[in-house]
C-alpha cells in the first residue's frame, strides 16, 4: 500500500516518529525538546496543512508538553472525569440543587 501512495507512507512515518519520541523511556526534557524540533522539520518538509496544524498546536503549548518528560504523567485521568460529569449533567438538564448533585457525583464516580 505504501509503495502506491508514498504521501501515505510519509504520513505514516511522521505520526510514527512523533509516537516514538514520547515512548523514549530514557528521554529528558532536553532530548525531548530536540527531537520535537527535529519532528517539526519533517513536518515542515512534507508540507502537509494538517501536518503543519498539529505541529503549529504542539509548538505554542511545547513548554507545557515538555512537562511530560519529567515524571511521565499527564492529565488524561482528570479530563476523564470531566467528561463522565458533563455527560451526567446534561442527563438531568442543568443543575437546580447543587448540594444534592455533588452528594450524587461523590456516590457514582467516588
Amino acid at each position: 500500500l505504501f509503495e502506491l501512495y508514498p504521501d501515505m507512507k510519509t504520513a505514516y512515518s511522521i505520526s510514527h516518529s512523533l509516537r516514538m519520541i514520547f515512548n523514549n523511556k530514557n528521554a529528558t526534557r532536553e532530548s525531548g525538546k530536540k527531537s520535537l524540533a527535529q519532528w517539526y522539520a519533517k513536518v515542515g518538509e512534507f508540507g502537509d496543512e494538517n501536518f503543519n496544524t498539529v505541529a503549529a498546536t504542539i509548538y505554542e503549548r511545547q513548554g507545557e508538553i515538555l512537562n511530560y518528560f519529567i515524571n511521565r504523567s499527564t492529565n488524561a485521568s482528570a479530563e476523564s472525569l470531566n467528561s463522565k460529569i458533563k455527560q451526567f449533567r446534561a442527563q438531568l438538564h442543568g443543575v437546580i440543587d447543587v448540594k444534592f448533585f455533588l452528594f450524587r457525583l461523590s456516590k457514582i464516580f467516588g
